[in-house]
């Protein structure tokens, strides 16, 4: 486990905005010097590798944490991600959270958004372990992530849950905030690819491995497929497979309509992406119905479990 203390000079994700969060500065991501989090709980709509069958009970062990270094206009987690909502917590609370999930019959334990806070994370998950915790940790995760951080979590972190939302600058720019992503997330999903491997499983349940997310968007449907290009391009050269997560689910949250996104995605968009996915041999993973767009797969961010 490294050693990650609290940064006088943030630059734990790639804006490095230097918030010297040590003396209580917030960074650019809203993190200062006090854990936060607003839920902790079983969660049953991640993919079915992770959460397990639509019936079964146990799910991924997931807490989602406050803050990001992204500004997407149609964050389904915007309360959480740019509004601040979140409770304080310590790493000795952290750590026995971890442990109840456990006992709960999670299948992992699923991070979510933790990167701004991993001066806590880490100490609270290699205390965990001493005390029996012996789930996969799941690290779930925009894509927006220095290489640096991803080789930081190399034996900590088993599972990369992440995101390769755009494949040109000026739309990431517009939608995120974030012009540097595709180049950004394209270098960090490199090195979790190198460093984790091919995908192990424990019957239907992932283990160890890489799935990556991509959210195809109304009247984006060309960026998709140059990202499924790269993801293609990835693949040939790391020569490592993963699981690609093709989602549908784009529900007009937050400031979305702002950007001209006031609308779901149509069938003829999705299939086109799925088409090239296929057409790429981008074929192990998952793609999702058209009802996965609905506004209650957001739980509520109410500090359950914490």
């Amino acid at each position: 486990m490294p050693n990650i203390q609290l940064p006088a000079a943030c630059a734990l994700c790639p804006r490095r905005c230097g918030a010297d969060r040590a003396a209580g500065q917030r960074g650019f991501c809203g993190a200062g010097d006090t854990l936060l989090a607003a839920r902790a709980a079983l969660h049953h709509w991640e993919e079915p590798c992770l959460s397990g069958a639509p019936e079964d009970a146990r799910g991924s062990g997931t807490v989602f944490f406050t803050g990001c270094g992204l500004r997407c206009c149609y964050c389904q987690n915007y309360a959480i991600s740019q509004q601040g909502a979140g409770r304080p917590l310590t790493t000795a609370r952290l750590r026995d959270i971890f442990l109840e999930l456990q006992a709960q019959g999670a299948y992992n334990l699923n991070l979510v958004t933790a990167t701004q806070w991993l001066p806590w994370v880490l100490p609270a998950l290699a205390d965990a372990r001493r005390r029996g915790l012996t789930l996969p940790v799941v690290y779930n995760t925009g894509g927006y992530e220095t290489e640096d951080t991803v080789r930081a979590l190399a034996g900590d972190v088993d599972i990369w849950l992440t995101d390769l939302k755009y494949a040109a600058p000026a739309l990431a720019a517009r939608l995120s905030g974030a012009q540097d992503y595709p180049a950004v997330a394209g270098t960090a999903l490199r090195r979790m690819l190198l460093q984790t491997g091919a995908p192990v499983w424990d019957g239907a349940m992932l283990r160890r491995g890489v799935i990556v997310r991509h959210l195809v968007l109304p009247g984006q449907a060309e960026d998709s497929l140059a990202v499924l290009r790269q993801l293609a391009g990835l693949r040939r050269e790391t020569g490592v497979p993963f699981l690609l997560s093709l989602m549908c689910q784009f529900t007009p949250f937050y400031k979305a309509a702002e950007q001209g996104l006031a609308r779901r995605v149509t069938s003829y968009e999705y299939r086109k992406v799925v088409n090239e996915a296929v057409r790429l041999g981008l074929t192990e993973g998952y793609m999702q119905q058209k009802s996965s767009a609905r506004e209650e797969y957001t739980p509520a961010f109410d500090g359950t479990g914490l």
